[in-house]
């Protein structure tokens, strides 16, 4: 069953059945989100051969010899030997026929030849791409991929599409437990991720506590399995492990990352943290009213699931082995879970506002995020987490709260008053995040977002006139 992607589907689904002369997609994004998936779905309705093939750690003249087996295999043909990947390509241009040739993992292929090399030939065989003929290159290595993107790549500006597939959203990954409660939509997507593969391995029909300890606690534990030896593959020669048990299940600053490893050199960390950046497994975030402010600056893991592995699971195999799954859980969860939880949930409503954004509400929305605050008087600071930037320098602000009860009108004003007290801060709207909802439908001109609400179509959260 094919579960979201709607958008990118029909970018590439018209992409396959332009007539323009050329068609040279790219697809990236991480390990096991689907690329591959929506590449096959969109391919159902091409009117054509279609030609899958997967590259390999070999050498060149190796994953060639395997590139014309599928060619021939997806032709009907017996097995041929062309000269060439170009003489391939001349002879597919003399068949009658409308052809996708799709290179999977293409990154295997690009790492058997010395630097450009490989992009250069990929680069000819574009700009001589025959109108007949449509190809896709796809990977997984995410800091390979964009490679190619560069102004001194040889194929920078070479596609016609370019697609980046990314973990589902809070909203999207809800498709896999439909029938679940806002609260438990939450709670699986605040421990499991976004991540299509995973999220077809939960089982809705058992309470959160049994997924984790079934599929993440034992060491043969399918998904732990998954993070430790295809989530983290890619990177986990090029950076210290200890970068990522640092962040867990928070934010951290620089210094506090260095402070966490024990280390005055700061070379090495610069280069590990840009590593991991551009690999998308952990961002870098600051206030949308400090922008380039560096000390506000702060780093954290990208992925819910990944964030969960090191807070929990990380450095704790021993024990988990020692005292068993139901043990360790026992010890160990709880309040902790509970924490975790709580924390992910302003992901999530970073995440509605973002839908909302996307469909212009409001329609003078320039940013949102953080918000940094210093008050003189009280010689205090804090930051809120869920803040809207709108035209003239006026924000709405979103308190969060993970409650296993109603949020009262008290409660609201209480909160509320606490905007007051804080100088120079320009008010525009303030509202209210709460999972189970309030005691009150209205409560003064706060606006008051439920749990229902976060997954029913993205009702406007606009202030009240």
């Amino acid at each position: 069953m094919f579960i979201g992607r709607e958008t990118e589907l029909a970018e590439l689904q018209n992409e396959l059945k332009s007539r323009k002369r050329k068609t040279a997609i790219l697809v990236y994004g991480k390990r096991r989100v689907g690329k591959s998936t929506l590449i096959n779905k969109a391919a159902d309705s091409f009117e054509g051969i279609v030609v899958n093939h997967l590259c390999v750690t070999s050498t060149f003249e190796g994953n060639m010899q395997l590139l014309y087996q599928s060619v021939c295999s997806a032709l009907n043909l017996p097995k041929l030997n062309f000269e060439s990947i170009f003489a391939m390509m001349d002879y597919l241009k003399s068949l009658d026929k409308m052809i996708l040739l799709v290179i999977d993992e293409y990154p295997y292929l690009k790492e058997t030849g010395k630097k450009g090399e490989v992009d250069s030939i990929m680069q000819a065989v574009i700009d001589k791409l025959p109108e007949n003929i449509k190809i896709i290159l796809c990977g997984s290595y995410i800091s390979v991929m964009k490679e190619l993107l560069d102004e001194a790549n040889p194929l920078f500006g070479r596609f016609s599409l370019i697609l980046h597939i990314r973990d589902f959203d809070y909203y999207d990954a809800a498709k896999f437990y439909p029938d679940l409660s806002p609260k438990e939509k939450v709670q699986m997507y605040a421990v499991f991720g976004g991540s299509p593969y995973v999220l077809g391995l939960l089982d809705a029909t058992v309470p959160l506590e049994t997924n984790i300890k079934k599929l993440l606690l034992p060491e043969t534990g399918i998904v732990r399995v998954h993070i430790e030896n295809t989530m983290l593959k890619e990177i986990k020669k090029t950076y210290d492990t200890r970068i990522l048990e640092a962040l867990g299940n928070g934010k951290k600053k620089y210094s506090e990352i260095r402070e966490w490893l024990g280390s005055e050199e700061t070379g090495l960390l610069d280069k590990q943290l840009k590593i991991l950046l551009d690999m998308e497994t952990i961002r870098k975030e600051e206030p949308i009213n400090r922008k380039g402010d560096k000390k506000k600056q702060f780093y954290e893991i990208v992925d819910n699931l990944m964030r969960f592995y090191f807070t929990f699971i990380f450095g704790n195999a021993g024990a988990i082995f020692r005292i068993g799954p139901d043990q360790y859980y026992k010890r160990n969860f709880g309040e902790n879970l509970r924490e975790f939880i709580s924390r992910r949930f302003e992901g999530v409503a970073q995440e509605y506002i973002h839908r909302r954004a996307l469909k212009g509400d409001p329609d003078d929305i320039e940013d949102f995020g953080s918000y940094w605050y210093d008050d003189p008087v009280s010689r205090s600071n804090g930051e809120f987490d869920c803040v809207v930037k709108r035209t003239g320098d006026k924000f709405d602000f979103y308190e969060c709260k993970f409650f296993d009860r109603k949020m009262t009108a008290d409660e609201c004003e209480q909160e509320a008053s606490q905007l007051e007290t804080i100088q120079g801060i320009n008010v525009a709207c303030v509202g209210f995040i709460n999972i189970e909802g309030f005691s009150e439908t209205r409560i003064k001109d706060y606006v008051l977002i439920d749990g229902s609400m976060l997954y029913s179509g993205l009702l406007s959260f606009c202030c009240l006139e």
